[in-house]
């Protein structure tokens, strides 16, 4: 909503700076976007008189003018028939740039000087007429600027109206508001209308069929008017907020609207036909061409403004182009009425169209501001066009709505709420600005009525608003609560999450987040049984493409795609990983089991491009190791690997399966050449796959501290004989079997084949520690716990101890 501040004085009578205007609207919940001067584009153009007139003696059409701005006298060369001395007129001096582009400067025209420019309306933008030069009102002062002289200088406000504030869609709507805030009177001038000795029942009428979307319907005759040019003044206002001026009755109209919100339409009343008004719903296939020459399809219960055979508006709309206001016209119906906000909306959108009128019905405006606006807009057309109205109106209102309750307002209550001690009578006299009527006043209660124009005050909790909106939020003081406020203990699903994007990060991974939707074509390409159960995933009812048409059952395609489209982009190594659910059919069209997954992916080089360091691809190792830090990091201790060959896409000899207990948490290795093929995957890939749930169910926050031993420690390597099927995890965890408490570490340093080892075996080189917390160790001590350890694991894994 655009705001001139001229438009407004007509309302206030009071001298308020603009800033401050802008600032109370703004902290009362009435946004001020921008403040726009108007005036800067007639700088440098003044009042002229023309005090002399010649020929220009080198061209027939051109006159050479003596020009008085009170005071100076310049010579301009003039092109314009209708001037003559004594005339005054707008003068653009050197400097000037007028709206147009044309800047003045002192030039030579046609051999002689012109210090200046004459102008017409449309030069100066104010006007259409181009024919002439303007010519100002006698009694216009010489020198005086134009926009100062012509009133041109005007301040626009440039509001954001909220969606529950119709009413302040209107100059005397947002007066109000001013008003109200800074405690001034509103002057809204009694209307006057002249009227003729003929009803207006004699000459037309009104019917209402459809009184649910049109509860109320007024309109007025005006006879013999004049279309033309509307005065300078409504022009100005008008163009100021957005609207261009057409003639004298549509812009009415259009002023009408923006100074009382209320929408209004002018019929060319000897295009009515029947002298009879029907408001009544669109008839099926019913077509219609509107005020813009469009032919618009009619969706059946869209209101129509129809005559006694045919169509003329689209109720709160548009007009139609069979009845609109012409240069041919001489007598106007007007039309004021009330359209539910629903029907209007409804229409709006079904037709696709929204106008300044549309907008407002649809918000809802004042059912008991038809009468006034039409009583407005007759006055100034029976001013402005010479026009006679016809005595009296048609008011058409079948269903009167009953007399609103008054609502009951604690005063206790308000100042509880609100927390400022405001006493009856400042609430009462707020209220009473905002034209609330109080029916009644009790000590400590107020009856309060909200006006017809506030639909949106129904409860007393909209009366207190509208008390601190206007006292100001500002003189509310800081108060700070006072409550015991508890934390609820982390969720430890998120905190895991956390953790494991962590120490993934920590290790040089990425992490991504693909889509829980993928191609079922991709689960193929991993080479899973049709039993498999991530062969069978939950299929989307209305996916957006193929390729986004089912629930994975498992992050691994998403990442590999994610290693394509890197290599695809020249990025050859690549560590990510992704927290995620993955999503199984349940029976009976249940919703899919959802379970959590962390898995990622590495491929490339082991140390990226570096010239001083080797260039060697990642392997199994290095995944491994990643899992490996990742559970160290977690507290989990107490876990195995196992190469039982469970997943088709890994390499056979180069994964593993991670345990804990007897628990499956998920599988480690590298990518299978075939499975790698499927994806179009250059060099070799690394993966892990590991149910985030059972992670969870063994990471414990408890984290025990066992003292560093004083005591120096004793090493021991031995080098075991024993089958080859026999893992090196088989024969680690048998040694810690063996229980010695003064065995403190375990670890592998060899694994070999070949000469010196029988057939069907295998060299594996265990280094042990050994450390007291007590006392230092002898080596005849640690030998014999050793021997012990020797026999233990021959008994248990046929293991000897290698020459």
């Amino acid at each position: 909503m655009l705001l001139s501040i001229n438009w407004l004085n007509d309302f206030i009578s009071a001298d308020i700076p603009v800033k401050d205007i802008a600032d109370r609207l703004t902290m009362s919940g009435i946004e001020v976007e921008e403040i726009i001067e108007v005036g800067s584009q007639w700088n440098n153009i003044v009042v002229g008189e023309i005090m002399e007139i010649s020929p220009h003696p080198n061209a027939d059409k051109l006159s050479l003018t003596k020009v008085n701005t009170g005071g100076d006298i310049y010579s301009v060369v003039c092109g314009a028939p209708n001037i003559s001395e004594g005339l005054k007129v707008p003068l653009a001096l050197e400097g000037a740039l007028l709206p147009n582009g044309i800047k003045i400067k002192r030039s030579k025209i046609r051999g002689e000087f012109s210090e200046g420019m004459i102008c017409s309306e449309t030069e100066l933008d104010i006007g259409h007429n181009g024919n002439g030069i303007m010519s100002l009102q006698p009694d216009s002062k010489p020198g005086m600027p134009i926009a100062e002289s012509l009133n041109l200088l005007d301040t626009i406000l440039n509001i954001c109206v909220t969606p529950n504030r119709p009413d302040c869609l209107s100059v005397i709507g947002l007066a109000r508001e001013i008003a109200a805030i800074f405690k001034l009177p509103l002057l809204v001038p009694e209307i006057a209308v002249s009227e003729t000795d003929r009803p207006i029942e004699d000459l037309i009428s009104v019917e209402i069929e459809a009184p649910d979307l049109c509860p109320r319907y007024t309109a007025r005759l005006v006879t013999d008017i004049i279309i033309r040019q509307s005065p300078l003044w409504m022009k100005r206002r008008l163009e100021n907020c957005g609207i261009r001026s057409i003639n004298n009755i549509v812009d009415i109209t259009n002023y009408v609207l923006l100074e009382w919100g209320q929408p209004l339409h002018a019929f060319d009343s000897e295009m009515i036909k029947g002298n009879k008004i029907i408001v009544r719903k669109a008839k099926k296939a019913e077509k219609f061409i509107t005020l813009d020459e469009t032919e618009r399809q009619l969706p059946e219960n869209v209101l129509m403004i129809c005559d006694g055979k045919r169509p003329v508006a689209i109720g709160g709309i548009m007009g139609g182009l069979n009845s609109g206001v012409s240069p041919k016209t001489s007598s106007v119906l007007l039309e004021s009425a009330y359209f539910t906000p629903s029907s209007i909306a409804g229409s709006s959108k079904a037709l696709k169209f929204k106008t300044e009128s549309s907008q407002r019905f649809e918000k809802g405006v004042d059912i008991n501001g038809v009468i006034p606006a039409l009583n407005k807009a007759a006055s100034l057309i029976s001013q402005l066009s010479e026009g006679k109205v016809a005595k009296g109106f048609l008011d058409i209102f079948p269903n009167p709505p009953s007399e609103s309750k008054p609502i009951m307002l604690s005063v206790t209550k308000i100042n509880k709420t609100i927390g400022l001690e405001l006493s009856k009578k400042e609430i009462k006299s707020i209220l009473e600005r905002l034209h609330i009527q109080i029916k009644e006043e009790n000590s400590d209660t107020l009856h309060a009525v909200p006006p017809s124009f506030r639909y949106d005050i129904c409860e007393p909790i909209d009366f207190i608003e509208e008390v601190v909106r206007i006292k100001g939020y500002e003189h509310i003081p800081v108060t700070y609560p006072k409550a015991a406020l508890f934390s609820k203990p982390a969720n430890k699903s998120l905190l895991l999450s956390s953790m494991i994007r962590e120490i993934m990060i920590s290790q040089g991974f990425y992490e991504v987040i693909n889509y829980s939707f993928f191609s079922p074509s991709l689960l193929k390409y991993l080479n899973l049984a049709e039993t498999d159960k991530r062969s069978n995933p939950v299929n989307i009812l209305n996916p957006l493409s193929s390729s986004q048409s089912v629930m994975r059952t498992t992050i691994l395609p998403s990442l590999l795609m994610n290693l394509k489209e890197n290599q695809n982009n020249k990025i050859k190594t690549v560590k990510i990983f992704e927290i995620s659910n993955v999503f199984f059919p349940k029976a009976d069209g249940k919703p899919p089991v959802e379970i959590k997954k962390v898995s990622g992916l590495v491929s490339g080089l082991r140390y990226g491009e570096m010239w001083n360091l080797e260039q060697n691809e990642v392997d199994f190792y290095d995944i491994k190791g990643s899992i490996e830090t990742l559970l160290k990091r977690l507290h989990i201790s107490f876990y195995r690997f196992e190469n039982d060959g469970r997943e088709p896409y890994l390499h056979p000899k180069k994964m593993v399966s991670l345990f804990i207990n007897d628990d499956y948490i998920g599988s480690i290795g590298e990518i299978h050449p075939d499975v790698l093929e499927n994806f179009e995957i250059e060099g070799n890939a690394c993966i892990f796959d590991l149910d985030f749930d059972l992670l969870a169910s063994y990471y414990s926050e408890d984290v025990m501290f066992r003292p560093f031993s004083r005591h120096p420690a004793i090493y021991r390597d031995i080098a075991l004989i024993i089958d080859e099927n026999i893992s090196a995890e088989k024969a680690y965890e048998t040694i810690k079997s063996f229980k010695d408490k003064l065995i403190c570490k375990i670890s592998i340093f060899d694994c070999y084949f070949g000469k010196n080892i029988p057939s069907g075996k295998k060299s594996l080189g265990y280094r042990i520690k050994f450390q007291s917390t007590d006392r230092t160790l002898t080596d005849n001590e640690v030998n014999k716990i050793r021997d012990k350890l020797l026999s233990y694991l021959y008994s248990e894994i046929g293991a000897e101890l290698r020459d």
